[in-house]
């Protein structure tokens, strides 16, 4: 980095090297729109590797600036000085071009954590490339948004949508979901929610668990498609959750409700109230919750659901991932041949149904083909088949019950196909696919897979791995009477 220097450039001096980088420009521009028209000899010659190589060695010499930047932090005394050229940083920053008009000396503040990262965002402006790391996302998109570069500010934030898998000591998801409600950017604040739900019990045993605020917390609680072991794992990871931020007790009765009591078992509740200080604490506050979760366990659901109203969230089971509610399957070398196999649940969560099992047939087929892929006979040579191809296919997976009961009455299943995929040398879950009863299978499953290669990003160890989630839903039969 050049040091500041007393005197400015000359105007000649300032154009002579805008028209040099300007020449440069067009000679590559001129370069890559060569007329080819069939002319064998035709080449494109390209030098933008040396253009990007001379721009960065104008920011780090200084040759031929006519502005400087000054930029200040309460971190330091002193401030960093950026000799630069007007030009380049007008053209990709409408800020800049403004704050340049009518001088060419201006001093920035900024905070400790984008003053960090001044001297990468200059130099994205000159060569259009920049390398951060997951801690330096947030900032170099709050340069981005505040200077308004927004090629750079939608690449940090495609960065982010990719890197949620990344592992990092302290855990980044959180902190990107609250930054991005905080800069309203949706399409953000979605991709973390779903990380978070599909990888939930990743997240409630790492550090970052502490810093969800209340309103992801509800959030989450809210959610039925959450991927975690249990309800009683979402309680417990809630309690230390509340134990760690002492929230007011509103707030707290409000986190405390959401728990969905009737998907944990009655000796636990029973030891949830005789240990959980959280639970004593606010006891008033769910003790009507705890009573119905009791009568839900007590009677069948048949008779339960006469009297009240079982079409609601607490009585939905999560995607939990205990062996009574699903099971899992690798399949390897997914692409070879059809596979099937066979695997029992529990006919629902509560304890009247706890020595009903329900048996399930699951047909794996990596290349089913749709009816108007089919092979059929051609009008134009008799007998003629036309000819279809393996990659016609797509993969698809077919779930039965293998027998029918009485005791099905009021229930429906609803089941979930989790795909694991190994994301930065971590398994999580990417894909989550939902079907009802009255279906046997998920019209879109892993419609865009290639299970063909061995490098697909579907595959771990070339296998497929799946876990499959039965979630009984309970109808009432009778109107609730209010």
């Amino acid at each position: 980095m050049a040091r500041l220097s007393g005197t400015r450039p000359t105007a000649a001096r300032r154009w002579g090297c805008v028209a040099a980088f300007l020449l440069l420009l067009l000679t590559v521009q001129a370069a890559q729109k060569a007329d080819f028209s069939g002319d064998a000899t035709a080449a494109t010659i390209n030098h933008s590797l040396t253009l990007l190589q001379r721009l960065q060695e104008l920011l780090q010499n200084g040759n031929g600036s006519d502005s400087v930047l000054r930029v200040r932090s309460a971190a330091s005394e002193e401030a960093k000085v950026f000799h630069t050229h007007q030009l380049l940083l007008s053209l990709q920053s409408e800020v800049f071009e403004s704050l340049l008009r009518n001088q060419s000396v201006v001093t920035l503040h900024e905070p400790p954590e984008t003053a960090a990262l001044f001297e990468k965002f200059i130099r994205y402006l000159y060569c259009g490339g920049v390398s951060i790391l997951l801690h330096q996302a947030i900032p170099m998109h709050q340069l981005a948004s505040k200077y308004r570069v927004w090629g750079l500010q939608r690449g940090v934030a495609e960065y982010m949508r990719t890197h949620l898998a990344s592992e990092s000591s302290q855990g980044h998801v959180v902190g990107w979901y609250h930054y991005a409600v905080r800069v309203g950017d949706t399409a953000l604040q979605e991709s973390c929610l779903q990380f978070l739900a599909w990888n939930l019990s990743a997240v409630l045993g790492s550090a970052e668990w502490g810093s969800v605020s209340v309103e992801l917390l509800l959030l989450l609680l809210e959610r039925s498609d959450l991927v975690l072991h249990s309800e009683l794992e979402l309680y417990t990871a809630v309690e230390g959750w509340l134990s760690r931020r002492q929230p007011e007790a509103p707030v707290a009765e409000r986190v405390l409700r959401a728990i969905r009591y009737p998907m944990i078992a009655p000796s636990q509740l029973f030891r949830l109230q005789a240990q959980s200080a959280v639970l004593a604490r606010h006891r008033a506050a769910v003790q009507d919750l705890l009573f119905q979760a009791f009568q839900f366990h007590s009677a069948s659901p048949l008779h339960f659901a006469k009297y009240f109203d079982v079409n609601c969230s607490m009585f939905l089971p999560r995607n939990y991932l205990a062996p009574s509610w699903g099971s899992q399957w690798v399949i390897t070398n997914p692409a070879r041949d059809d596979r099937s196999t066979s695997f029992q649940t529990q006919l629902g969560p509560s304890s009247h149904d706890a020595g009903k099992r329900v048996t399930w047939n699951v047909l794996f087929s990596p290349r089913w083909l749709p009816v108007s892929l089919r092979p059929v006979y051609s009008d134009s040579v008799a007998g003629a088949i036309q000819p279809v191809r393996i990659e016609d296919g797509r993969p698809r997976l077919v779930i039965t019950p293998a027998m029918s009961s009485p005791d099905f009455a009021g229930v429906s299943f609803q089941k979930t196909v989790l795909v694991g995929v190994r994301q930065q040398g971590r398994v999580l879950v990417k894909h989550a696919y939902s079907f009802h009863q009255s279906s046997d299978e998920a019209a879109d499953f892993l419609a865009h897979a290639d299970l063909q290669k061995r490098t697909s990003e579907y595959l771990i160890d070339n296998s497929l791995h799946l876990h499959i989630i039965i979630k009984p839903v309970y109808h009432s039969l009778i109107k609730v009477k209010k």
